[in-house]
């Protein structure tokens, strides 16, 4: 299951029930199996690990951080087109912040405390001195949008931020990839004005269903949750909010192809979450879009309009993986340890026939990888790399061909006498036996290919 983004100013029952809801799920047994299929997998492919100096914190080995960073670098892409500025904030605030964001009040419990060391400097100074690990990024972007003088002009301003964050989980629900205490989200801040948010709504559906198609995710449904009885804010503005969710929603999926749930927004403003259908039948809390009329307030931001007078903005949290983590356990789980070529850790490997072809096994591999052996210069910031590796041990092909499959390559390239004849790769999937011929210049633009088209 994925991480639902939870907003700081929700109460300790609702962050429990958002950040857990698979708890009540009645398809837990079948969770819990698809869960330890995960860990299988993983363990196989050397993907990541746990171990207990450091419960809930993953441990991302080679290949699992191949997997992880090509998310981050194809979702920065994705972002940056829909004019996302990225920022790192801080992973540690003062307890001033989190009393003003809400935090403190709400769910202090389930933060990191961190103490610095003037304590024993004097009394006064010990209330100061007591800090808290960021949970989420939002509060630390109202700092940042404070900071400066804001024009209308300006709006909408949109932070991206892949800082790590801390939640304190109870020890014993930790559960591999799903449910951790550090962990990464595709976080996302816009700061706009009440006309603006329409458009804002339809971009943030559009770059969702974008990037689930990418990924084979395209079974999913996405709810309305509407004004609850402990709302603040003005009805005026909740109406307004509500109206133009729906009116987006009609347009970008159709008049009832999504649901309502009355009554279900956080107090600080509707939302629309997305719920993702994986391969099993099992559903997932993935992206989520929520209004947010009172952190602006708590931290009084204001901009200048165009009648030179201030307003407070709207404040749209928005995250479309969620959490990382949990994102790549659905994947694994979705592709079963098959990764498609441009997110795959191990994309080729060279195998020679025997030790008269090993040389010849080794410069294909140069070439293929592009990766740089000049060790005289910097490397190109635009040089693309592919994860080829060469199995030139003392084993016979079938048991090194059935190793590569096993660990997950998407290509199986054999190099022999005929290939250094005739200077084409006898190139094979890992799914097929069925041999293709190229040269090392095709097979490195079918990589390209391959890696351009997501596939």
């Amino acid at each position: 299951m994925i991480s639902r983004l939870v907003l700081p100013t929700c109460s300790k029952r609702f962050f429990v029930r958002q950040f857990c809801s698979h708890d009540h799920n009645p398809k837990a047994t079948k969770a819990a199996t698809t869960s330890t299929a995960t860990l299988e997998l993983a363990t196989k492919q050397q993907l990541y690990m746990l171990d207990p100096a450091s419960p809930g914190s993953v441990f991302f080995l080679p290949h699992g951080t191949r997997i992880f960073n090509k998310l981050l670098k194809f979702m920065k892409l994705q972002q940056e087109k829909q004019g996302f500025t990225e920022v790192i904030s801080p992973l540690i605030y003062k307890k001033q912040l989190w009393e003003t964001s809400g935090h403190w009040a709400k769910y202090s419990e389930d933060m990191f405390r961190v103490e610095g060391n003037d304590k024993s400097k004097s009394n006064e100074l010990e209330k100061d001195d007591i800090y808290g690990l960021k949970p989420m990024n939002c509060p630390g972007h109202c700092v940042i949008f404070k900071r400066f003088n804001r024009s209308y002009k300006e709006l909408p301003i949109r932070f991206s931020d892949w800082s790590s964050l801390h939640r304190n989980e109870a020890s014993g629900a930790l559960t591999g990839l799903t449910r951790v205490r550090r962990f990464h989200q595709d976080d996302g801040h816009i700061f706009c004005t009440h006309e603006q948010v329409g458009d804002e709504i339809s971009k943030t559906i559009k770059l969702i269903k974008i990037c689930y198609s990418v990924f084979g995710l395209d079974n999913f449904r996405m709810m309305l949750s509407t004004r609850p009885d402990n709302y603040i804010g003005t009805l005026e503005d909740w109406t307004r909010a509500e109206s133009e969710l729906s009116n987006v929603l009609d347009s970008e999926l159709g008049a009832g192809e999504w649901s309502l749930r009355e009554g279900d927004g956080a107090f600080y403003g509707p939302k629309i979450d997305i719920l993702l259908t994986d391969h099993f039948g099992k559903e997932h809390q993935a992206a989520t879009i929520q209004l947010d009329f009172q952190l602006p307030q708590r931290f009084k931001l204001e901009y200048q309009n165009a009648e030179d007078s201030y307003d407070t903005p709207i404040m749209i949290h928005r995250a479309i993986f969620g959490s990382v983590e949990r994102f790549m356990a659905l994947l694994i789980d979705h592709y079963a340890g098959k990764w498609p070529f441009w997110l795959s850790p191990r994309q080729a490997v060279v195998i020679p026939i025997n030790d008269a072809h090993k040389d010849y096994a080794r410069e294909v591999v140069k070439v293929l990888s592009n990766e740089s052996q000049d060790f005289e210069h910097a490397t190109k910031l635009s040089q693309s790399k592919f994860y080829v590796d060469l199995d030139d041990r003392n084993e016979t092909i079938g048991f090194r061909t059935k190793e590569a499959i096993g660990k997950g390559y998407n290509f199986i390239i054999l190099v022999g006498d005929k290939e250094i004849e005739s200077g084409k790769l006898a190139i094979r999937p890992s799914y097929s036996r069925k041999i293709e011929n190229l040269s090392v210049d095709d097979t490195r633009n079918k990589f390209k290919d391959l890696e351009n088209n997501y596939h």
